[in-house]
């Protein structure tokens, strides 16, 4: 089989399924007893019954690999280095924005709520509205008991959010209420902080640089707003091909190196001496590559924050 593109806006998602294996089951001591608090489940074996069941749900909306991997149940956000200022700006940053864009199930912005970021100041999206929904199953909540607003919608779509320049000055009048919010265009220029992870990596080059360009007008030009998150990467920016399965081969995913992400948002995105790019590589072991390939899978953990 040739070569599959993971471009959302062309790929067919059977041409990336692959059949569920629950040997992929990873979750950590931390993360589990995350789900047991929300969901007061309490034996570890009915957590991972759980969680498999409500997989199986997601990977029907769409296929991604990280819901194969079970990465819709991981903590990643508070281990990325720029989590610690996230909360803090919840707490020092008075009306302080927090959007979790591609936010998937909803698992890392729950993970900021419960650590203390202000849940009436956060807000969720997606493309996929089932998503939400399967979010709430997977933590047993509800629209009243986590009332977090979510907003789906294509990024790409101007009619969601409108193109835009870098604001340099706060935008004038209130922000809306969260809650009637329809789009993010209103939110242009208003937000503290944004988590953007496993999302770039799904588009090619020139649709990064749009993403990026659309993601920064969103940011509030006050010192310190940042958007952060983590994606695949590698050494060399270019195409990589990523080995999947007997049934499908290969996926191509377009790949920036730390060192072309830093230049794209120094240069590209924001002027020069404007934001402070803070970018690594992390080798991650994959359980679910074939057997003969290399199981090294590059993250690239980055933040971007206006000065």
């Amino acid at each position: 089989m040739a070569t599959t593109s993971l471009e959302l806006k062309i790929v067919d998602p059977n041409s990336i399924r692959r059949p569920l294996d629950e040997k992929c089951y990873n979750l950590d001591n931390a993360e589990e007893e995350f789900i047991m608090r929300h969901t007061g489940i309490q034996d570890p074996q009915e957590v991972k019954k759980h969680v498999i069941a409500v997989q199986a749900e997601a990977y029907e909306i769409f296929p991604y690999p990280c819901i194969f991997m079970f990465g819709f149940a991981k903590l990643k956000i508070s281990r990325f280095p720029a989590y610690k200022e996230l909360l803090r700006l919840g707490k020092e940053r008075q009306g302080a924005l927090f959007l979790d864009m591609a936010c998937c199930v909803g698992n890392d912005l729950r993970k900021a709520v419960a650590d203390g970021f202000p849940v009436n100041q956060a807000l969720a999206s997606d493309l996929e509205p089932g998503f939400w929904d399967v979010g709430h199953k997977l933590f047993k909540s509800t629209p009243e008991t986590f009332p977090v607003p979510f907003i789906p919608g294509d990024a790409f779509d101007s009619a969601f959010l409108a193109p835009a320049t870098i604001s340099t000055s706060l935008p004038d009048g209130p922000v809306p209420p969260l809650s009637s919010l329809t789009s993010l265009t209103p939110l242009i220029g208003r937000l503290s902080v944004i988590h953007a992870s496993s999302f770039f990596h799904l588009f090619n080059e020139e649709l990064q640089l749009q993403l990026a360009k659309r993601m920064g007008s969103l940011l509030s030009p006050e010192p310190g707003s940042f958007i952060f998150g983590g994606h695949g990467g590698f050494l060399q920016k270019g195409p990589r091909s990523m080995p999947m399965s007997a049934a499908v081969q290969s996926i191509t995913m377009f790949c920036h190196s730390p060192e072309s992400w830093k230049e794209l948002w120094e240069k590209e995105i924001f002027s020069q001496g404007k934001v402070k790019v803070e970018v690594y590589l992390k080798e991650v072991q994959r359980q679910d590559l074939p057997a003969e390939e290399s199981a090294t899978y590059h993250l690239m953990i980055w933040s971007v924050t206006r000065l």
